[in-house]
């Protein structure tokens, strides 16, 4: 019952409560809105779904652990002053998803997040998924069964909520243990401006935007195929939402290509194409091979063009710099034991080689660049562009 401690299983595991109605929910955020640091997790249904929503929100704080259910209670609003107190740290590993996932279906807004799988990485762990960097932590050997099964299901499985149950605790102790490593490395003000950048990410709307525009692979094709793809892009969403499906669950995005690749237009061609199943192809068959003869009438002055952005014309010492910036940036990552693409991606050197920048100033107003890289590497960045002939 909501309200109640439940012990999980093992023995030595964290109890929890399951937080099932408005009341339990305004008690609990009335008792843990004073707490300095929150360790934060969810369970979501994106892989039986197709629009995916939170399933349930796990947090611990203040001795407690609890797992809010909000297909029970679905007005989180009580927690939202709590995500917005910049005086609250909120602990979160790997929190792209979660961050975007919390302000689609809630409108919750974080200030003061802390990315521990962002912090291990800067620390130059290799393995940094929660699993792994809690083994190698504390020693415990977390229980991964029920991550892939759908979180939708009503009542869940007494097993699944315990299993929700023992991710957040473990945030808190191992997010001070981060924070500690990273002071002494002077990593720490990296990873907090990393995180509040993080904690602004939102949901990305497909609006009136073509959907081959987020299809990987899709700007490598000739207009007509690109015609073709963006049709069956339609047909599967379509289908996806009338069957409440996730897209690739209909049909896989590579059968999608090949079947734009070949522009195959009848059932025999999709099955020569080998990408979809019989199965498939005598219950969809015929409906595909339409789009994709649809596709092929539209005339050629109708049919999309993939944008592409023009490249400036830059300095033919632009690749000189280019080379410079990442010699000394892969040094600097040996050195530091860092995965060199977490100091210095290629687009940003690329940026930086073009502007070519003659004070921290200027370097500092090249779009991405985070005022860490400036403050810690930004005079061996102008050193090292001067030193180009």
């Amino acid at each position: 019952p909501a309200g109640q401690a439940k012990k999980m299983n093992p023995v030595d595991a964290p109890s929890f409560q399951l937080i099932q109605t408005p009341a339990d929910l305004n008690a609990f955020a009335h008792r843990i809105r004073r707490e300095k640091m929150l360790g934060v997790d969810l369970e979501a249904d994106s892989m039986f779904h197709y629009k995916e929503k939170v399933c349930l929100l796990q947090m611990a704080g203040n001795g407690e652990n609890v797992v809010i259910d909000p297909l029970e209670v679905n007005d989180l609003s009580p927690l939202a002053p709590i995500f917005k107190n910049k005086n609250v740290c909120k602990v979160l590993h790997g929190s792209d998803y979660d961050v975007r996932s919390l302000y689609r279906d809630f409108s919750i807004e974080i200030d003061n997040l802390f990315d521990t799988q962002l912090a291990s990485m800067f620390l130059g762990e290799q393995e940094t998924s929660l699993g792994a960097v809690v083994n190698r932590r504390f020693g415990v050997v977390m229980d991964k069964r029920y991550q892939k099964k759908d979180w939708s299901q009503r009542p869940l499985p007494a097993g699944m909520i315990e299993y929700a149950a023992s991710d957040a605790v473990h945030l808190i102790p191992l997010a001070r243990m981060l924070m500690e490593e990273l002071e002494a490395k002077n990593r720490l003000e990296w990873v907090e401006e990393e995180c509040a950048l993080l904690a602004g990410v939102r949901p990305v709307g497909n609006g009136e935007e073509p959907l081959f525009l987020r299809f990987r692979g899709a700007g490598r094709l000739q207009r007509r195929n690109l015609a073709i793809l963006e049709g069956l892009l339609q047909y599967r969403r379509k289908l996806a939402m009338k069957k409440d499906r996730p897209l690739f669950k209909v049909f896989s995005n590579k059968s999608l290509l090949a079947i734009a690749n070949e522009m195959a237009d009848t059932p025999e061609a999709l099955e020569h194409t080998g990408c979809l199943s019989a199965k498939q192809i005598r219950i969809y068959g015929k409906t595909i091979a339409d789009v994709v003869k649809k596709a092929k009438a539209i005339p050629a002055k109708n049919l999309p063009v993939y944008p592409r952005k023009r490249r400036p014309k830059v300095s033919p010492r632009v690749p000189d710099r280019i080379k410079a910036i990442k010699t000394w940036r892969d040094n600097i990552a040996a050195q530091l034991e860092l995965d060199p693409a977490l100091l210095f991606n290629k687009a940003l050197m690329t940026a930086i080689a073009v502007k070519k920048p003659s004070s921290t100033k200027q370097l500092g107003e090249i779009e991405g660049i985070r005022n860490w890289q400036v403050k810690a590497f930004g005079k061996e960045i102008l050193k090292g562009l001067a030193d180009v002939p």
